[in-house]
This record gives structure tokens, C-alpha cells and sequence, in this order.
């Protein structure tokens, strides 16, 4: 047997997830949840799932499941599309976000080109070199990601080179090619963990604008240039690391998903 339940599909920079709220819909079995509904040929089709939960110390708790439904720890993008979910069903413009990072917070920036711009608070990056890995970064902005800097984009194939990297930090990463266009200005690619290439990644353009700014590349405010759109990340290489961007509700819809999955609402 099957249940019709509501969830909502949203993007940040065409980095794209299906949204179910539990207050609305409950479910026992995230992970199958998670590779049924991001399916791009049987389910709604996402990089991840986003589940808004309550929280005893923030205004609400997310957790963030990709494609292949592993669990990440943070989603720069993610975060951004929650916010405008919330705020579009009465929520404030500034949220307290609970996640297994920590407390995040977020501000929607009302504007009349972007609507619904948000500010993230990602905290203090962590960054390091990699030992295994020559001319690279580890930078830790709630999740983990290795940054590297080819001379060209088109020099590094990340579906080899991304799965490689990602396997020499323990737990795996996140992992970057990170270009300078100017000196205020990147352009990145991205392989995710649990997903593969995607057109975005929030937490890896401040990965990638931190480690460049620690390598003298550019400096801040820097728009990081990404196939789905343009971020912008502010750090000024000791204190908090902010990043803005767009979040787009694409569609709100209802998925037949089987009794087995779900529990009482």
C-alpha cells in the first residue's frame, strides 16, 4: 500500500531538493525516503533531501540526506532553500537552523532582482593542507571539502579525480576545482559526496573562496562563479564566513510513497 505525501521542490543555484516537512508528514525511513523522491527517473529527482524538523534549541532542525542517502552534516544550499520554504509559510526573516554542524543562521534578503536572496552564517573556516594531495586545501565550513587549483577547469575530470580525492579524507569530502577569473572573483566546479557533479554547492564555494583567499589568490567579498548561477562569500580570513544566494521553490506536489516508509502523522 501507498500514502500520497506533500513535499516541496526547491533549488539554490540549480543545486535541487525535495523538502518534507513533519509537521505535515512523518516519515520512519529517511534514507529510503531520500533515493526514492531524488531518483531523476522514478522519483521528483534531486541532489538531496531536505527534512524540517522541530528543535528544543533553535526555530527549527534540519537534516540533510543526499541522493544516494547518506546523511551530510551541512548544506550551504540546502539551508537557503529551507529558509525561504519557512519564511513563505509565515516564519521570520531571520532563523536560528539546527543542524549536526551546530546552530546556523540565516537572514532572507528581501530585493526586487532576487526576492529571496539569503545570508548563511557558516561560522570559521577551518582550513589545511592535504598531505596526500599536492596543491590542495582541506577546508572544514561545517562538512568537509578538498579544494584544488588547476590551471584550467577543463584540465581537471572530476567524475575520476572527485571520487579519488574524496577517498584520501577519512569519511570522505566534498571536493572542488577552483579557478581565479579576477580578484574578486572564482569559478568552480563541484563533486559532492553521496551525489556525484552537481551545478552548485553552498558549503563549497566558501570552501573554495577561503582557500583561495589563504593562497593570496583573491579577496573578499568574492562571487564564486559555479554552473548553476553565482554565490556570493564574505570572510575576512579570521572571523565568521557568510554566503548569499538565491532560493527558488520550484513546485509544491504529493508522491505516492509505501506505508512501509512513512509512519503516522
Amino acid at each position: 500500500m501507498t500514502r500520497a505525501v506533500p513535499v516541496t521542490k526547491l533549488h539554490g543555484t540549480q543545486n535541487d531538493f525535495v523538502l518534507i516537512d513533519e509537521r505535515i508528514a512523518r516519515v520512519a525511513d529517511y534514507q529510503t525516503f531520500a533515493r526514492l523522491v531524488c531518483d531523476r527517473h522514478a522519483g521528483v529527482g534531486a541532489d538531496g533531501l531536505l527534512v524540517a524538523l522541530p528543535s528544543v534549541s533553535a526555530d527549527v532542525r534540519m537534516r540533510i540526506l543526499n541522493a544516494d542517502g547518506s546523511e551530510a552534516e551541512m548544506c550551504g544550499n540546502g539551508i537557503r532553500c529551507l529558509a525561504r520554504y519557512l519564511h513563505d509559510a509565515g516564519a521570520v526573516e531571520g532563523l536560528r537552523v539546527e543542524t549536526v554542524s551546530g546552530i546556523i543562521a540565516t537572514q532572507v534578503l528581501l530585493r526586487h532582482q532576487r526576492p529571496y536572496d539569503v545570508r548563511v552564517n557558516l561560522g570559521v573556516p577551518r582550513i589545511e593542507t592535504v598531505a596526500e594531495v599536492e596543491d590542495a586545501l582541506f577546508v572544514w565550513v561545517g562538512n568537509p571539502h578538498v579544494v584544488i587549483f588547476p590551471s584550467k577547469l577543463d584540465d581537471v575530470d572530476l567524475d575520476i579525480v572527485g571520487p579519488e580525492l574524496a577517498a584520501k579524507i577519512p569519511g570522505g569530502a566534498n571536493v572542488h576545482a577552483c579557478v581565479r577569473v579576477g580578484p574578486r572573483q572564482l569559478s568552480v566546479r563541484h563533486f559532492e559526496r553521496g551525489v556525484g557533479k552537481t551545478l552548485a554547492c553552498g558549503t563549497g564555494a566558501v570552501a573554495a573562496a577561503a582557500a583561495a583567499r589563504v593562497r593570496g589568490d583573491v579577496q573578499c567579498p568574492v562571487e564564486v562563479t559555479v554552473p548553476g548561477g553565482s554565490l556570493l562569500v564574505e570572510w575576512d580570513g579570521s572571523g565568521d564566513a557568510f554566503l548569499t544566494g538565491p532560493a527558488v521553490r520550484v513546485f509544491d506536489t504529493q508522491i505516492d510513497v509505501p506505508d512501509a516508509v512513512l509512519v503516522a502523522a
